[in-house]
């Protein structure tokens, strides 16, 4: 109500008038006694009284207006926001405003339940110091301890706190303190006092900050929910974006499914796998995204839905819509919510086909080159040149392939080759040997590297041994034209072994005089002969038997070679 037309106001105008009209009559009658009678003044100074009174009592009521105005408003105020530090400091500046008081304090229990002050504020609207947060912890104790407000005109001489230590201390003096309930439970307190003078807050202030204290416990509380609402969402969503991060980044395909096999979610491996995008996948038919597959895995799916259990490593080979073998592996989970209750299943997938191409070449690789070779190779530090080593070298050649291949079909020769040579592949990597080359009708390997072996000489010949052996298998079952025979021919000696060639074509292998001196033995072994050098005989004399042949002139050397012919193994007597 503005003050030019409120109701004390054209009271205490009226009050003013009235005062005029009864000093104008009474000097009229100073001048004229007869004019009125004496009764009339004494009933315009009653009413003058009286009125005088109303006017109070209307200007106390029209404060009492304007305060509940104002709770109204700072109630709206309070409550359209959600910031928990502007709703406290709302309320404190309104509180220490409507009571006149010198501070208010603000004290919420924390999380382990305790009392701490949140927000201190003085007369000015500023925040009060850390020196100057002295308060009466009785009277807060008391509030709490009572769950009713406490007021004191003057703790000083107030019976219940003058004795106690702060309030003499601080010289304490008028105090209102009241609870903050919200539905019944205690969830903090507001305090607010003068120091300086006596009696400055009534019980009218008491009910005035009792109605306004419901409110602000009802809004403190809000904005607490909300900013814990906002920080579990900011935690949650700082979670899902690091699980968002977590699962791109998986290398592996994951498709997630409800229980009706809808797809729900997947990623962006998935996407690559499979040729297609999250939009055109999600929302869609496990079957409709994996036509192929889906007839192998739907068993394994209903038996995780049904027995509620992982089911890892099934591989399906298949076609993708544009021609495209693949072979995929699959891992499959159920997904469970909350009360572990299986609501889809999580599907991680792998394409296998560069995989199985790599491990296929690799088969064919350690049929061309002995595993161990292979495992001594690091790829990204292949070196050219060579080391010298001792070496046991075999040779082994086909006789008279070349009038026996004039006699046969391509196919037929190729596949006659092929199981002859094989054979001597076969007792090779058997004997730990390192299979060097084919050439064309001869194979040619070595022992004693790249992993050492203690009896290699011995291992070289029996490897020959066994290749005679193979080789009258095969002539038992092959039709007479088709029989062939080795001749063999071994030597120990120092060799070079390593990577030879250049950058675009490299071959591991073993080259020295050595190496040309078994080649020379083989070359003039007979068929189904197997020939030692006298280097080989001094490391195998006494576990095969062994008879001298013929010496070798052969082509680079300028002496005769001494060579053995192997018959067999020693039996021990």
């Amino acid at each position: 109500m503005d003050s030019e037309t409120s109701l004390a106001h054209i009271l205490n105008q009226l009050i003013t008038r009235l005062s005029h009209l009864t000093e104008a009559s009474r000097q009229s009658i100073n001048q004229d006694p007869t004019s009125l009678p004496t009764q009339i003044f004494d009933e315009f100074g009653q009413l003058k009284n009286n009125l005088s009174k109303v006017s109070q009592h209307v200007a106390l009521l029209e404060k009492h207006h304007r305060d509940l105005l104002s709770l109204i408003n700072i109630g709206q105020v309070i409550n359209s926001s959600l910031d928990p530090d502007e709703v406290l400091m709302t309320v404190m500046d309104t509180i220490i405003r409507l009571l006149k008081a010198e501070r208010g304090f603000l004290m919420l229990k924390d999380t382990q339940g305790k009392l701490s002050i949140r927000v201190a504020r003085n007369w000015t609207q500023e925040t009060v110091q850390l020196s100057e947060t002295a308060i009466s912890r009785t009277v807060i104790k008391r509030v709490i301890s009572d769950r009713k407000p406490v007021l004191t005109t003057n703790a000083q001489e107030d019976p219940r706190f003058g004795g106690q230590e702060s309030v003499i201390a601080y010289h304490l003096r008028s105090i209102l303190c009241i609870p903050l309930k919200v539905k019944d439970e205690l969830t903090g307190v507001i305090y607010a006092d003068n120091r300086i003078h006596s009696g400055v807050f009534t019980e009218y202030e008491l009910d005035l900050l009792s109605a306004f204290a419901n409110q602000a416990a009802v809004a403190i509380e809000n904005a607490r929910l909300f900013e814990s609402l906002r920080q579990t969402l900011s935690e949650v969503t700082e979670l899902k974006n690091l699980m968002d991060n977590v699962f791109a980044s998986i290398a592996s395909g994951v498709i997630t499914t409800d229980i009706q096999e809808q797809i729900t979610l997947c990623n962006h491996a998935a996407e690559q796998i499979l040729g297609q995008t999250q939009d055109s996948m999600i929302g869609r038919n496990l079957k409709d995204i994996l036509p192929d597959q889906i007839q192998g895995l739907e068993m394994y799916i209903e038996r995780v839905r049904q027995a509620d259990e992982n089911i890892v490593g099934i591989e399906i080979d298949s076609e993708l819509s544009e021609g495209k073998e693949i072979s995929l592996s699959f891992n499959l989970s159920p997904l469970k919510d909350a009360s572990k209750t299986t609501q889809g299943v999580a599907i991680v997938l792998d394409d296998l086909t560069e995989k199985k191409r790599l491990q296929a070449q690799r088969r064919l690789f350690e049929r061309m080159v002995s595993p161990a070779v292979i495992d001594q190779l690091d790829p990204d530090k292949l070196q050219l040149g060579g080391k010298r080593t001792d070496i046991t070298t075999l040779f082994v050649d086909i006789r008279d392939f070349t009038g026996f291949s004039e006699r046969q079909s391509p196919e037929q020769l190729v596949g006659v080759l092929n199981r002859y040579l094989a054979a001597a592949a076969d007792a090779v990597l058997a004997h730990q040997g390192t299979i060097d080359k084919f050439m064309g009708d001869a194979v040619m390997a070595w022992f004693n590297a790249p992993i050492p072996q203690q009896d290699h000489a011995r291992q070289a010949v029996l490897t020959a041994l066994d290749i005679r052996e193979a080789v009258q298998l095969l002539q038992w079952e092959l039709p007479r034209e088709l029989h062939l025979s080795f001749g063999a021919g071994i030597h120990y000696g120092e060799a070079i072994l390593g990577l030879i060639g250049t950058e675009k074509r490299i071959e591991y292998t073993a080259i020295g005089d050595s190496v040309n001196t078994a080649k020379r033995i083989q070359e003039n072994a007979d068929a189904g002969q197997i020939l030692i050098s006298a280097q080989v005989y001094d490391l195998v004399a006494d576990q095969f038997n062994i008879m001298p042949a013929r010496s070798l002139a052969v082509k680079g050397k300028r002496k005769p070679i001494a060579v053995y012919e192997v018959l067999g193994i020693k039996r021990k007597s």
